[in-house]
């Protein structure tokens, strides 16, 4: 087990912590590998019968630790991601209720072990009043991975190529709406819902579906998901295959004496600032991974992804810019979206 990470059997429930504060929880190729050993394990024991992964106050994760990434090789890298791609895989078809507790930063790879879990197993994916979700890899050269283009493909209208091609962020009730959770529970009730769960769990007349039953007494209605109201021009903006033609939509509105310009202008500058190659690798894996027909074979197509990607400058230099220098002021290369070779980005996918 690694040491970011602390598991425990309450009742019939497994408990697993992400302990790495400091990092916001952010994925490190060890805490991988312990997630995948332990669930493995639960999932063959008997006595437990179902499963709560959870973070601390700030955040379940914020994702994969890019850091080392950009400290090591590439096939670092590829090797991080296959095993973190497997972990994901296994948790989408995980045979127990898995309740992964979705408060305060929940993003990237922090969502590849939560929104995956399995409704035919039982499971229920929780958000609270602080969660905040997000898959940002367009701002470090990157794209979103861990499954994730299969549920934002997936979202209603172009909610979801808005929220990653501009890297943005959103909440709880959003995360509802875009199809990655299930309940929202205050944030103050976690502990007791983890007891009411532990307890639950150990009783005699526990049913797989108790976990929605026992999640749905915690939970309150949520409240409107901001989110929904950029449907009204979004859904027309980011239409289509081209990202120069979203862009152009994007400017024609913002440029409009309309309603919706600000939030256009707003949109608009976002894409402006992160990777052009990325906004174009992004938008055709959302609109691949729809018809590849599961999460592993999009999980394939991430990899490959990775692999070309993390061959790139952008990769690093977005991390250096981001993280690292924090200088906000990356050398992408290409400079400009009109400059993206529509070959290399098809070529990436082959990788």
């Amino acid at each position: 087990m690694s040491e970011h990470l602390r598991s425990e059997v309450r009742g019939g429930l497994g408990v697993l912590t992400l302990d790495r504060p400091k990092a916001l929880n952010s994925l490190d190729h060890g805490m991988i590998l312990g997630l995948e050993r332990q669930l493995r394990e639960w999932a063959d024991a008997p006595e437990v019968r179902a499963v709560v992964v959870r973070g601390g106050p700030r955040g379940l994760c914020a994702g994969g630790d890019v850091r080392s990434l950009y400290r090591g090789s590439d096939d670092d890298a590829v090797a991080f991601w296959a095993d973190e791609y497997r972990l994901n895989a296994f948790i989408g078809a995980y045979p127990k209720p898995y309740i992964p507790l979705m408060d305060g930063i929940t993003m990237g790879g922090g969502l590849g072990i939560s929104a995956h879990a399995p409704r035919a197993s039982g499971s229920v994916r929780v958000v609270t009043d602080r969660t905040v979700v997000a898959m940002p890899e367009t701002r470090i050269g990157f794209t979103p991975d861990v499954g994730m283009s299969l549920l934002l493909a997936n979202a209603p209208g172009e909610l979801g190529t808005h929220l990653c091609l501009t890297s943005g962020q959103a909440g709880g009730a959003d995360a509802i709406l875009l199809g990655w959770a299930d309940a929202l529970v205050p944030a103050d009730q976690l502990e007791a819902l983890v007891d009411a769960l532990a307890e639950a769990s150990a009783a005699p007349s526990w049913s797989p579906g108790g976990a929605h039953d026992v999640v749905a007494s915690f939970a309150v209605d949520p409240p409107a998901a901001p989110i929904a109201e950029a449907r009204v021009w979004a859904d027309d903006a980011y239409a289509g295959d081209s990202p120069t033609a979203i862009v152009g939509r994007l400017e024609e509105l913002a440029a409009s004496p309309g309603p919706h310009a600000d939030a256009a202008a707003a949109a608009l500058g976002e894409l402006r600032s992160v990777c052009p190659f990325s906004l174009a690798v992004t938008l055709a894996a959302l609109r691949r991974s729809p018809k590849l027909g599961s999460l592993e074979a999009v999980l394939a197509q991430d990899l490959a992804l990775g692999t070309a990607m993390v061959a790139r400058s952008d990769f690093r230099e977005g991390i250096r810019s981001l993280l690292i220098d924090k200088d906000g002021a990356p050398a992408w290369n290409p400079a400009r979206l009109q400059d993206v070779d529509p070959d290399e980005v098809a070529k990436a996918f082959e990788a």
